[in-house]
């Protein structure tokens, strides 16, 4: 398998697996976005979330993934 075919069989899996937490992980997790230091704020025609602390969690994640599968195809 060339490089170029393998780089994207890894990108449609990462796209895979990211739409997948994004339909399921609403019902897995229901406390993301209502994390402290998330702020909300309705008024009377408005509405506005600034998840501060979600991004900041997700961003640590991320990373940690990341790193873990750089590490492994990197050998």
């Amino acid at each position: 398998m060339s490089d170029m075919g393998r780089w994207l069989l890894i990108l449609g899996a990462i796209i895979f697996i990211t739409g997948l937490v994004f339909v399921v992980g609403g019902r897995l997790f229901p406390w993301l976005g209502h994390l402290p230091g998330d702020i909300h704020y309705e008024g009377k025609n408005t509405r506005v979330f600034i998840l501060i602390t979600t991004m900041i969690l997700i961003s640590i994640v991320g990373s940690i993934v990341l790193n873990v599968l750089i590490r492994l195809f990197r050998r």
